[in-house]
């Protein structure tokens, strides 16, 4: 099937959805205008719909590859990035002064959506690279910024984050490379990294590695860890290319999906010669990585939405081409479309729904994000800094494990069809999983949620978002429309629930962390459920306004109130009846002899 981005929808979540109106009223952005929003949308659906669709299917059946020492991608891949370097797309939202071009974080977020739904084997390497330049913008020497960045942000050289080793996995604190100075400033680093998104390919000249390693002296655990930058290429003073690096690519992992990226063993110092420079403080790796990690976690966020997308589309494709069995009571005659029957269209609207309330939660998180940092108001940067630390182990773990359900059902629609290759909708499930399990767990975001998020602050974050939630919930029962207001009562029902948890998670961690941990995961589906069922809610309120100033708008506009009210049956509903798996507490989950648990 041919894919289309979904710019019309994208736009919508942005205005409708996350709020993005408000990075204007900051005057952080001066160019930015309607009308540069549409022109960016439109020509990222142009580059995403006629240069990267098409090189999903071609990449997952010849993905990239390992030669004589040398990554090749898969075929395509290097004229697409020629392309996406010349475009522009890698320096949209870095600052001026970087070479960027100064506009919001969030239409980069929007192009990670759009990449990702096209071919998420291409878009992945580009998002390793925005978030080693956000880490040297962060905390680079002068000289480092100098060397690297003009073609980090131009996209003429990638980046890449060096962080798992075959016995270090979530667990950094057992990491083992080495780092020893030599002086004028240079490391020689040897050691072994795993599982290296796009640590080695032909697409670029240079690859600038950031890298966590231990120096002589440093201390046990995760406080005795630094990071590096490690290029591939060493670089001359003039920012010319010198001699390569002790760096090598030694294998590529044979995965379940993502073919076309290619997942490196990456070997620093074989030959001893390895070499690099200490980014950032000594013993301060772990905090800077969490740069480069934030930033990757929405963009996993954003690789569910992607993917989903996708599978939605190839479903509703599908769906309205496949004909089988007759309308209800019609014995004989012509069959129809499956989208015709009632289960069909429910697998759809559930695709759909979820689509749309994940879109919604990482846009907002976006605007969060640059709110926090641009906004002329320090209430307004600070409550924005908040949300943001609230919704990114959401934007991940929810979005991405309701990525996983949705291109399921993908695969449930097309029937047997799904689960043969040739229809495409068992790549998008077999893409789409690993996205529940790297930048941290999903198990992970949930305890960063309940740990982190919800008690460094005593809950404050999250109760300024429940306030909200509940506001909205009142809006939407004001409303002259009696599907906004049933919106509004199921949004309110959920919402009471998630108070409850959080109240619940709030009073038990004072005495004992254990059964709060034990809820989290429970509590993040909540929570997500929540969001997601806000988010769509506004669009609904928009588009009941929109509908009543008429235009050719209405029918769109009445299908976003449709699957709003879809969403609200039955996710807000699952999300209500969540506190009680929260609350279990560690009972739920008390060690039982594995002896038993075998056959």
């Amino acid at each position: 099937m041919t894919f289309a981005t979904p710019v019309r929808d994208m736009r919508y979540a942005l205005d409708h959805m996350a709020g993005f109106g408000a990075l204007s009223r900051t005057g952080a952005y001066p160019d930015l205008s309607n009308d540069l929003t549409s022109a960016i949308l439109e020509e990222m659906g142009k580059y995403c719909d006629n240069v990267v669709a098409p090189l999903n299917k071609g990449s997952d059946e010849q993905g990239a590859v390992l030669e004589n020492g040398v990554v090749r991608t898969s075929p395509g891949f290097d004229k697409a990035y020629q392309q996406y370097v010349e475009g522009g797309w890698n320096s949209l939202a870095f600052p001026e002064e970087a070479g960027g071009q100064g506009l919001p974080a969030t239409l980069a977020v929007a192009l990670v959506d759009a990449l990702n739904a096209s071919c998420m084997s291409f878009a992945i390497g580009t998002t390793l690279t925005t978030g080693a330049v956000k880490a040297i913008l962060a905390v680079g020497t002068d000289e480092q910024k100098r060397l690297y960045l003009e073609k980090m942000v131009s996209g003429e050289w990638t980046g890449s984050m060096n962080l798992t080793e075959p016995q270090a996995g979530s667990d950094l604190s057992a990491i083992r490379t080495k780092a020893e100075p030599v002086g004028d400033g240079c490391y020689k680093i040897s050691g072994q990294k795993i599982f290296i998104t796009y640590g080695d390919h032909d697409l670029t000249d240079n690859i600038v590695h950031l890298v966590l390693a231990r120096l002589p002296d440093a201390p046990e655990g995760t406080g005795g860890i630094s990071m590096f930058l490690v290029p591939k290429v060493h670089v001359n003073e003039d920012g010319s290319l010198a001699a390569h690096n002790d760096v090598s690519c030694v294998g590529l992992e044979e995965k379940m999906g993502l073919h076309g990226s290619p997942t490196c063993v990456m070997a620093f110092g074989e030959k001893g010669e390895c070499y690099g420079t200490l980014l950032g403080e000594e013993n301060k790796g772990l905090k800077n990585m969490f740069i480069m990690m934030n930033s990757a976690r929405l963009d996993v966020g954003m690789q569910g939405v992607g993917v989903a997308e996708r599978a939605y589309q190839t479903a509703l494709a599908y769906a309205l081409d496949r004909k089988q069995g007759r309308a209800l009571g019609v014995k004989s005659g012509d069959q129809v479309a499956i989208y015709e029957h009632a289960d069909v269209r429910r697998m759809l609207y559930s695709m759909k729904a979820l689509v749309e309330a994940s879109r919604g939660i990482c846009y907002a998180n976006a605007v969060a994000y640059d709110l926090a940092r641009h906004s002329p108001d320090e209430k307004q940067r600070q409550e924005a800094s908040v949300l943001e630390g609230l919704l990114t182990p959401i934007s991940k773990a929810w979005s991405t494990d309701r990525a996983n359900e949705v291109t399921s059902l993908g695969v449930q629609i097309h029937g047997g069809m799904g689960y043969i290759e040739e229809t495409g909708a068992a790549q998008h499930m077999r893409d789409a999983r690993i996205a529940a399990i790297y930048e941290g767990t999903n198990g992970i975001q949930a305890m960063d949620l309940v740990g982190r998020k919800l008690q460094f602050d005593g809950g404050v974050g999250a109760r300024a978002f429940i306030h909200n939630v509940k506001e909205q919930a009142v809006i939407c029962k004001a409303a002259k429309r009696d599907d906004i207001q049933h919106i509004g009562q199921n949004l309110e029902a959920a919402v009471q629930q998630l108070e409850a948890s959080t109240d619940w998670l709030l009073e038990t961690a004072k005495t004992d962390q254990e059964p709060v941990l034990a809820g989290a995961a429970a509590y993040l589906k909540q929570f997500g459920n929540v969001a997601g069922g806000y988010y769509l809610s506004r669009g609904a309120v928009a588009s009941a306004l929109a509908i009543n100033e008429g235009g050719d708008g209405v029918a769109y506009h009445e299908s976003k109130i449709a699957i709003a009210g879809f969403y609200a049956d039955n996710y807000l509903t699952e999300a209500a009846g969540l506190t009680p798996a929260v609350t279990a507490g560690a009972n739920s989950v008390k060690r039982l002899d594995p002896a038993l648990l075998s056959a």
